[in-house]
């Protein structure tokens, strides 16, 4: 009987026309989601700027480098070949990399970089994303000329939560240094010094003509009246925060970092290095009778010197006639505030919401397993005997710290290291929770300002839920610190000047709509709170963005466990990984 043949029943044609409809609800979750494949070439090729011919180091011969494209769930294939004598590694800004750290790019964090001569696949699924990121080198300060944009469309069929523009256009801030900048950090280290400042500001690579000598590299926005634009905002530059505004234009914020905002309108914008801005620019209704500039210029709030110029664009509206019309017509500019506008940049930062709707949820952290207090500012360390340094006091170099640790980089990769469990002595686990010696952190600074220096990381168990303050220091100049964490997104859940107050700040934490995003500015002489879910099993670096911060010492990482399930571990390496 138990052998005996079961009986064929044949489905009735609902019963099939329900199966069908069943296989074609999955479809959209694939629905074009394909490979997409890359190969970046990193050669040296000549560029001038400013009168200044320097050989940059290059992807495919661009500066800046090109755009990466991608939808929504597509998997991305970058194929790295190394034709410089510098060593590289790139990053790629904001991407989530669930389970993939071994293509996040920092170089001795995630791998040891790509030799002369070597390539490497970064291999990643772009999962949950859409929006602009961007892709940089993530080894010195070789991002100054290797940076470009990712652009992440909606999956097929799904449209944007505002009206479908005319047309997108990246724009990408950065920096020129008429020297080599890899020359400039060298020299800082060594001295103590802080390094030398960059000569000019970039709107898609080019100065504009409030530089010498660069009037014909002014980058050009041609648009058509009537229309709306969105521009993909970007800041690339290494060292600086800027200011962005278009002259008699208001623009309307609708995503940052890859994440949908609450729209909002504002005639100037601040994006710190690594975050990105998605705008819409509603051109004038008529041809008007003028060109406009749009500047952008640096927020600077510490001691010391910057780089206190402006870099200026300009929009034109195309004439159907001749180009003989142009010449005629005057060029108005925007007022950007001043450098140190440090309540401007408060308030405009509170502007941002997550749409937090059904379609796009912000999904805060409600309870937190795990809560942190971590300091993060300037420092110093003593100067090697029988040398001379130039740092902020006699005989010192300039560093900075995160609970006073100054993180040294190991010259093996962190995850290589810990994913063979031959972590000993590259890597500690115990990294400070709290301030060692807890002070008047925005107060008259204490007398001593070392540091200590270390490679030590914080181990999460797999879905810890996660709140940390970051507070800001005094310490050599109160100043804003825009900290990027690698592998996740956090919610910004609240902000504030002075000192953080455990006891009374929390209760106007916002869990509701909080922004969300990859690098967020701590305030200069304040501090941020954010909340995180440690989902994303790997090693995840987590640095201000400012690159000379970052090679001082303000850097640390995270150790996420694996989680029980397969989609929850971290799987070994690819085969052809660089070797260090």
């Amino acid at each position: 009987m138990g052998n005996s043949p079961r009986p064929t029943v044949l489905p009735s044609m609902a019963a099939l026309q329900l199966l069908c409809f069943f296989i074609f609800s999955l479809v959209p979750d694939f629905a074009g989601a394909i490979t997409r494949q890359y190969t970046f070439n990193i050669t040296h090729k000549n560029f001038t700027r400013l009168c200044h011919t320097r050989s940059l180091v290059t992807v495919n011969g661009k500066f800046p480098g090109p755009r990466l494209v991608a939808r929504e769930g597509d998997q991305v294939l970058v194929k790295v070949v190394n034709h410089v004598a510098e060593n590289i590694t790139i990053h790629w800004h904001g991407v989530r990399q669930l389970t993939s750290g071994w293509a996040d790019g920092p170089a001795y964090v995630t791998q040891c970089p790509i030799q002369t001569g070597q390539a490497y696949t970064y291999n990643f699924t772009i999962t949950g994303q859409r929006g602009t990121l961007l892709w940089h080198a993530h080894i010195s300060w070789l991002r100054s000329s290797l940076y470009g944009p990712i652009i992440i469309l909606p999956k097929l069929n799904e449209s944007y939560p505002f009206k479908k523009p005319y047309k997108e256009i990246p724009v990408l801030f950065g920096e020129w240094f008429n020297v080599d900048p890899e020359a400039v950090i060298a020299q800082a280290l060594q001295t103590g010094a802080g390094p030398n400042v960059s000569d000019a500001y970039t709107i898609n690579g080019l100065p504009g003509p409030l530089y010498n000598c660069s009037a014909k590299d002014t980058y050009k926005l041609k648009v058509k009246p009537g229309k709306t634009y969105l521009l993909r905002l970007i800041n690339a530059a290494l060292n600086d925060e800027l200011f962005f505004s278009i002259a008699n234009h208001t623009l309307t914020v609708v995503e940052a970092d890859a994440v949908y905002v609450k729209p909002f309108e504002a005639d100037t914008l601040l994006i710190s290095p690594g975050q990105t801005t998605n705008v819409l620019l509603k051109t004038k209704p008529h041809l008007p009778n003028a060109t406009f500039y749009m500047f952008a210029g640096p927020y600077f709030s510490g001691v010391g010197t910057f780089d206190n110029s402006t870099t200026a664009g300009v929009l034109v509206y195309k004439h159907p006639s001749s180009n003989n019309h142009l010449k005629k017509l005057p060029t108005l500019k925007p007022t950007l505030p001043p450098f140190n506008a440090t309540g401007f940049v408060a308030n405009f930062t509170k502007k941002f919401r997550s749409l937090a709707n059904a379609k796009f949820p912000a999904n805060v952290p409600q309870t937190v397993d795990r809560k942190f207090f971590f300091t993060v500012g300037l420092g110093t360390n003593p100067c090697p005997k029988n040398t001379t340094c130039q740092g902020p006091s006699n005989n010192t170099k300039f560093a900075a710290s995160v609970n006073n640790v100054s993180f040294v980089l190991p010259s093996v990769a962190l995850l290589q290291s810990y994913f063979f469990g031959q972590s000993n002595g590259v890597f500690t686990s115990d990294f400070p929770q709290n301030p060692t010696t807890p002070f008047n952190y925005t107060g008259t600074p204490p007398n001593n300002t070392m540091v200590s220096n270390g490679t030590k990381a914080v181990v999460l168990t797999f879905n810890t839920s996660v709140e940390l303050v970051m507070q800001g220091t005094s310490i050599l100049g109160a100043e804003s610190h825009p900290l990027h964490l690698h592998g996740f997104n956090f919610f910004v859940v609240g902000q504030g000047f002075g000192n953080y107050d455990p006891n009374k700040d929390p209760s106007n934490f916002n869990l509701v709509d909080p922004m969300e995003r990859n690098t967020a500015g701590v305030p200069a002489g304040g501090w941020i709170a954010i909340r995180f879910l440690a989902d994303n099993p790997g090693v995840w670096f987590m640095h201000c963005h400012l690159d000379v911060h970052t090679s001082w010492g303000l850097r640390m990482a995270w150790v996420v466990l694996d989680g029980p399930q397969p989609n929850q571990k971290i799987p070994p390496p690819p085969s052809d990984l660089p070797k260090c």
